[in-house]
């Protein structure tokens, strides 16, 4: 890594105050985002440097990503293509024409002395998003305006080593495509902020414009506080949604302080840093002169079809709220349950592909089929203490056993063994499920006449009843213990290993203890 020595220190730390958060009606709290969004490319912005996350420092670097002079920058389609998809994704209007601009500034991360951006005329405007009860994170109801969406390139990383007192730099991030979205300062509390941050989330794995991870830094979120209409404040690069939620807690408590001691000029328009407890001063906040934005001349204008925003949508996937609002209603899911599906899109296809499959028998209602994805096949992996993997079971095969078991082949504890046999050895899956029942000799008895079969049953609850006799006792009204019906049923159908059903062994046992 390049390295640069320096003294690390802070200065400037407010107080912070120990009392419990809370908003107050006569000090408003206005917030707006800017949203840093890596975009999932495989080439850089201007180059044709791999993007990555652990390579090696400055392994992924080109001549331009370094700023070295005569290099020149060349547009990378796919970076358009996603930022257009994320623009129509926020209902922004596209702009048919766009351009580049030089933001000048110089820091160690940023080689070419400039970032380019989109300042002057940015490729989708004047959007929104709507907050309502079917939105993946929450139930909240509000519109959050969407101000911007620019192209810009990504700086490089900074390591910071306090013990040696240097700085290095590593610029495989320099010139990673990103886009900025800029919302209007429409947020009024945390609940809002949060709930429209996960959803943007979500909403980008979705569409695949991003990972989505803000612990890995594809997101970065800069927040602009004001109070009363006083000068905002801004805090950067805040990476977690708790380090957001903390951030927003220290600065309304800081500004509300000095606003109830008259002391509103002390309020400025500037950046201020976050340590996990309060807010400090970092510098001023910048304004359009400073930064100098010039036009970019080596990159040319980006030049639209009018037809681009109609052409986006159609290749559009949902959105996570159209299918979160379908599995609650045609899916008759729970809403924590459908919120998990859709954070993971591959679980989200198997399960719609189990549905298509199960769903066509009239017979199977749509909560078996609830029952036995979450509970049954993703409940195994949870008491395997395994990672789930659906490679290991096809959606037909999942399908072909709740048929099974709908259909009386097999009982519902047998499924569950061969459920559990099928996640443990996966090689066994080459099978159909009803050859791996004949092969485990789980199913129902059916070379048995019905007399042995009763005769057969009755010797076993017999056995279980003298095993457990004081499993039966009647309470004082003289009326049988449910559940201790249901002990000896669960003993039983251990002993038979599933293969007789819960209800003809109840009806026994209620027989047997009846003569008693």
């Amino acid at each position: 890594m390049i390295i640069f020595r320096r003294s690390l220190h802070y200065s400037g730390v407010c107080q912070s105050s120990g009392s419990p958060f809370k908003l107050y009606p006569n000090y408003k709290f206005k917030c707006g985002l800017e949203i840093h969004t890596q975009l999932k490319t495989k080439y850089k912005l201007f180059s044709l440097s791999e993007t990555s996350f652990n390579a090696d420092p400055n392994s992924k670097i080109s001549y331009f990503d370094i700023g070295l002079p005569g290099a020149q920058p060349k547009l990378n389609p796919e970076a358009l293509l996603l930022a257009l998809k994320a623009a129509s994704a926020l209902n922004c209007q596209i702009s048919l024409q766009s351009k580049f601009d030089r933001k000048h500034y110089f820091y160690r991360d940023q080689p070419l002395g400039y970032q380019v951006t989109q300042y002057y005329h940015p490729l989708a405007a004047n959007g929104h998003v709507e907050l309502n009860k079917f939105d993946v994170n929450g139930d909240v109801s509000k519109v959050i305006g969407i101000e911007q969406i620019q192209i810009e390139q990504d700086t490089g990383k900074l390591h910071y080593d306090k013990f040696d007192g240097v700085i290095q730099v590593d610029y495989n991030r320099s010139n990673t495509p990103l886009i900025e979205v800029i919302t209007k300062p429409d947020f009024e509390n945390l609940l809002q902020v949060e709930v429209f941050l996960k959803n943007y989330q979500t909403l980008m794995r979705h569409m695949g414009v991003c990972s989505g991870n803000l612990e890995t830094g594809a997101i970065r979120v800069d927040v602009n506080l004001s109070v009363n209409g006083f000068p905002r404040v801004e805090m950067k690069n805040l990476a977690s949604h708790g380090e957001i939620q903390e951030a927003l807690k220290s600065e309304y408590s800081r500004q509300v302080s000095l606003l109830k001691e008259n002391k509103g000029d002390q309020i400025v328009q500037e950046t201020r840093g976050f340590d996990g407890k309060q807010t400090y001063s970092q510098r001023l906040k910048e304004n359009s002169v400073d930064y100098r934005y010039m036009p970019d001349s080596e990159l040319p204008v980006i030049n639209l079809d009018k037809s681009i925003a109609e052409e986006i949508r159609r290749i559009l996937p949902r959105t996570p709220t159209q299918i979160m609002a379908e599995l609650l209603s045609t899916y008759q899911l729970e809403k924590k349950y459908a919120k998990y599906i859709i954070d993971h899109p591959e679980l989200l296809k198997y399960y719609y592909k189990v549905c298509e499959l199960v769903l066509q028998d009239q017979g199977i209602k749509t909560n078996v089929v609830n029952n036995w994805f979450f509970h049954e096949f993703l409940g195994t992996f949870t008491k395997l203490d395994m990672k789930v993997n659906i490679v290991i079971l096809p959606a037909h095969k999942l399908s072909e056993l709740i048929f099974a078991v709908s259909s009386g082949d097999i009982s519902l504890t047998s499924a569950r063994l061969l459920l559990k046999q099928l996640i443990l050895e996966p090689n066994t899956s080459d099978k159909s499920i009803k050859e791996l029942i004949e092969f485990y000799e789980l199913g129902a008895p059916s070379d048995i006449s019905a007399t042995d079969l009763d005769k057969a049953v009755t010797e076993v609850c017999e056995a279980v009843l003298l095993e457990s006799a004081s499993s039966t006792k009647s309470d004082k009204k003289g009326k049988k213990v449910a559940h201790k019906i249901k002990f000896l049923i669960g003993m039983a159908m251990r002993k038979t290993q599933g293969r007789i059903k819960p209800d003809v062994l109840q009806k026994k046992f209620e027989e047997l203890i009846g003569k008693q």
